[in-house]
């Protein structure tokens, strides 16, 4: 028995060309495997302390993507950089954050935000 006999018996409506490659998937994770992993005795599940702590409009946050919690986890572009916080909006904070031409509108839960001690 020949390979196309056999492919054509496995699968008869889908036979891909020779020359078929696999495209690579573009999803909201790529590319964060070392980016936001935790380190070993950091897994698990998070503190309640972190998470009940209020922000005031105004305040500076830094955002900080926590990968166990996949809700309201913004873009991996925006992991380490600081914000102002400038509204809550449901369980989530809005922070503005620097962009290169205008502030970036980022919407993140309190998961992935941390305050940022100002030194004066």
């Amino acid at each position: 028995m020949s390979r196309t006999y056999i492919r054509n018996l496995l699968a008869p409506h889908f036979s891909p060309p020779e020359n078929w490659v696999l495209r690579r998937s573009k999803g909201f994770r790529t590319k964060t495997r070392t980016l936001i992993s935790r380190k070993p005795r950091d897994r698990g599940k998070q503190p309640l302390g972190r998470l009940l702590i209020p922000y005031a409009p105004g305040q500076t946050v830094r955002i900080m993507i926590n990968p166990a919690v996949q809700k309201g986890m913004p873009h991996r572009r925006y992991h380490g950089r600081v914000g102002m916080v400038s509204e809550k909006r449901g369980r989530s904070y809005v922070v503005e954050v620097a962009g290169t031409k205008t502030p970036r509108i980022i919407i993140a839960r309190p998961e992935h935000i941390t305050p940022v001690e100002e030194s004066s």
